[in-house]
């Protein structure tokens, strides 16, 4: 190797002072951009940002960058949901589809650019009947030449894994069917939930498809009362062949208080055994919240509970975010919806039902 002093120039250098100059004014510019760039700083970014408000990031990036910056700390779930554009994230597993369940559903008041949907449909032949209506609903309202507000969103999945056999309540809700059926419903919640959960959503609510009558204000009801997991009382409409009148009972028997003998059961227990509740073959008498239905009562009055269903379940998102899920296996002997309460209250959150609040369950 010749002495550095020796050293030729590259050829680009020896061609001519013209293109010598060139290459160090380049070199100088490029020193200048990179000195003068600070690539961890939005304000000196060679990218674009602009400040968006009343949502949990600092800053989104302009079309065509690749980095997106989210603030999970601004991200708000108060009891008041309108007033701070808290967006909500709607999840409805459905294996059938109800025309009474989407017509309240629009009828919902809250804004629907907060409002973002999420399904889970079974790959059977009434999954693909249910998804070939709700495609066709949602395309209607979804539509960009339709005047009608549109969700902020509509993701629809299929389920890759078995689904209930049959859809026939009588079926559904069978003793001896309960284990492996809310074993299949906690792994469609979570595969629907841990899909659509999003770095913009401040509440999940948990809304069953056979769901087809609330009041109109059901989210900001819900959310005023500003609790990590709420649940509405779910009772059915009915005519009452003895009365000859139009009436309702109770329905949803998930909602409910702990009790010494729910206890006592759960000790004697194999460690795969669950208890369901509202059943006689397994006498529990915990406190059920759709017994403390008070016709004339405070809609608002709140009950503490221990476990809850998901027929009308408002949830905070931080508490997911916290890991808390509906178990597919026996959890302290709870399973699904009433496996998420006890997970979130292993977490440290407490969870409450409202025993004068009513929504309806179709009637079949």
């Amino acid at each position: 190797m010749l002495p550095l002093k020796y050293r030729r120039l590259p050829r680009l250098f020896r061609s001519g002072p013209v293109n010598f100059i060139v290459v160090i004014g380049a070199l100088v510019i490029l020193g200048f951009y990179l000195l003068s760039t600070d690539t961890t700083s939005k304000a000196n970014s060679p990218y674009k940002y602009r400040k968006v408000d009343n949502d949990p990031f600092d800053f989104a990036q302009a079309p065509g960058d690749h980095i997106t910056h989210y603030d999970l700390n601004k991200l708000t779930s108060t009891s008041d949901s309108l007033k701070h554009k808290e967006r909500v994230l709607i999840l409805t597993p459905m294996a059938k589809f109800h025309q009474g369940y989407w017509d309240n559903l629009l009828k919902l008041s809250y804004p629907r650019d907060l409002l973002e949907l999420g399904f889970i449909l079974p790959r059977t032949k009434e999954g693909d009947e249910a998804l070939r209506s709700l495609e066709k609903v949602v395309k209607r309202v979804q539509n960009p030449k339709s005047k009608t507000p549109k969700f902020s969103g509509v993701t629809i999945l299929r389920q890759d894994t078995d689904a209930v056999e049959s859809q026939a309540e009588k079926d559904r809700h069978a003793f001896k069917a309960q284990k492996k059926r809310r074993s299949q419903m906690a792994t469609a919640r979570n595969s629907l939930l841990f899909t659509t959960l999003g770095p913009f959503t401040s509440w999940v609510l948990w809304l069953d498809a056979d769901v087809v009558e609330s009041p109109t204000s059901l989210i900001e009801d819900l959310t005023a009362h500003n609790k990590a997991i709420l649940a509405a009382n779910c009772w059915q409409r009915f005519y009452d062949d003895e009365k000859k009148e139009n009436s309702i009972r109770p329905y949803d028997y998930n909602n409910w208080v702990e009790s010494d003998e729910g206890l006592r059961i759960a000790s004697q227990l194999d460690d795969d055994e669950i208890i369901v509740e509202g059943y006689a073959d397994m006498a529990t008498f915990r406190p059920l919240m759709a017994h403390f239905y008070d016709a004339n009562g405070d809609p608002n009055v709140e009950m503490q509970l221990d476990g809850v269903g998901g027929t009308c379940l408002l949830v905070k998102s931080e508490v997911h975010r916290d890991g808390a899920m509906f178990p597919n296996f026996p959890f302290y002997h709870l399973i699904e919806t009433e496996g998420f309460s006890k997970m979130a209250k292993r977490l440290g959150y407490e969870v409450f039902g409202l025993p004068n609040y009513l929504v309806y369950h179709y009637n079949e």
